[in-house]
């Protein structure tokens, strides 16, 4: 039986996958949960692209960028089964774990802060959490984006669920332009040790 599995690597060229981390639906729009929507939303409105896949509980692009294949994807899940979506369509267009990127918030970062790791447990975060169960895995590559932490009694879940205050909100927006920066280095074929090295500073 014909596998539609490769058709995507006919052309002998790895893909890679960009994930942004985040909720589905209008009132999630530009909380501290949905930055890794934030991120991927920049690299659309950069080259133009739409999110015009609607398949494996995602909503995902298929791009070239500098002839590198890309997939841009956010998981359509809710955060919590976020692996639902990633892993069956990296097993459909056959991408490897080590051509992944996930990019989240992260709450033990300052707001406006940026980190990238190549590898990881899950710190809490229950999207991360989910992708580590569903790819096998915790050696994939991640963009973390501060969002701080609740300096009240609020709950964490209020908390990530809230939006960003007025004054955070330049800091935050060049988090989010350096995640996508980051993010065209590795794709462009900068080592992602080295893209860690420019962006981790």
């Amino acid at each position: 039986m014909f596998s539609r599995k490769c058709v995507f690597r006919s052309e002998g060229k790895v893909m890679k996958l960009i994930v942004g981390l985040g909720n589905p639906g209008r009132k999630y729009k530009k909380t501290r949960h949905n930055i890794g929507f934030c991120a991927i939303d920049e690299l659309l409105q950069r080259h133009g692209w739409k999110l015009n896949n609607s398949k494996f509980h995602g909503e995902y692009a298929i791009e070239h960028f500098n002839g590198e294949k890309i997939v841009l994807l956010q998981p359509q899940t809710y955060m919590n089964l976020s692996g639902e979506s990633i892993r069956p369509l990296m097993d459909y267009y056959n991408i490897d774990t080590d051509d992944v990127v996930v990019i989240y918030d992260d709450l033990d970062l300052p707001a406006g802060k940026i980190r990238l790791r190549q590898k990881g447990g899950h710190g809490g975060h229950n999207g991360v959490r989910s992708t580590i169960d569903h790819l096998g895995t915790k050696e994939f590559k991640r963009v973390r984006l501060g969002v701080g932490r609740p300096v009240n009694a609020m709950p964490v879940v209020d908390y990530v669920l809230g939006k960003f205050p007025k004054d955070e909100k330049e800091a935050v927006s060049q988090s989010i332009q350096q995640a996508a920066d980051a993010v065209e280095a590795w794709v462009n074929g900068k080592p992602f040790i080295e893209v860690m090295n420019d962006f981790n500073q």
